[in-house]
């Protein structure tokens, strides 16, 4: 990972992660809820999931609580943040098993479904593509996979007046302003953004078929393909 993810390894950092997404993701909730209704149209009822970048375990919960037959497989490169995973879990967590890595470090599969939710933007688009064609690889032919990032317009100043717009909503979430602003100028310095055509591409060039977007939320974008 990039030094934007440094603060994953931070304890503080770690404790106070499952209070972030729902602040600057618009629908976060409904965001995993649609997640596990698209894996669900074709994942079978005792489906073997792969979710990338599972650490903080906030989107294992939600699927495993939607569907009690499901197992999952949850990588993530840092340990902190797959212990606070293993800990929110509870109970959920023996159908779960948490690796410390990246993709390269998951089981060849094939899985019936993958999920990688806030995750791709730390990654640059070399290192994306490749990620989503070891995803890809994973999945049995057919598969459903969920991704969701920030993505968002790049032109024309479109950059910053879209980064102003996250800012505004962590505000609008109770961020303190010099917070929410230091969190826009991290973003905009340390996030690989690319535009949403270019997020699809990478997709197709994966391999996907069906790429098509769910859900979006200032910033954030949601797509449904299929291996």
């Amino acid at each position: 990972m990039n030094e934007s993810s440094s603060a994953f390894s931070d304890a503080a950092a770690v404790a106070r992660y499952a209070e972030g997404p729902p602040r600057l993701v618009p629908g976060f909730a409904d965001l995993q809820r649609m997640a596990a209704i698209l894996l669900a149209e074709r994942a079978p009822d005792d489906a073997r999931v792969l979710v990338l970048g599972a650490g903080g375990g906030l989107e294992l919960k939600a699927f495993a609580e939607a569907h009690p037959g499901w197992s999952f497989t949850g990588v993530d490169p840092a340990r902190p943040m797959l212990d606070l995973a293993a800990t929110l879990l509870g109970p959920l967590a023996s159908r779960v098993d948490l690796l410390q890595g990246y993709i390269d470090d998951a089981p060849g599969g094939p899985f019936d479904a993958g999920a990688c939710l806030l995750t791709l933007h730390f990654l640059a688009a070399e290192e994306r593509r490749r990620t989503l064609r070891e995803v890809h690889r994973r999945l049995r032919p057919g598969a459903p996979f969920v991704v969701a990032h920030a993505s968002f317009p790049q032109e024309d100043g479109q950059r910053a007046l879209w980064l102003s717009r996250y800012a505004a909503f962590a505000m609008a979430s109770g961020i303190n302003p010099a917070q929410a602003e230091a969190g826009r100028a991290a973003v905009d310095r340390h996030l690989h953004l690319l535009k949403p055509d270019e997020d699809e591409a990478l997709l197709e060039d994966a391999g996907f078929t069906g790429v098509s977007l769910f859900h979006v939320g200032f910033t954030f974008r949601a797509w449904v393909a299929y291996a």
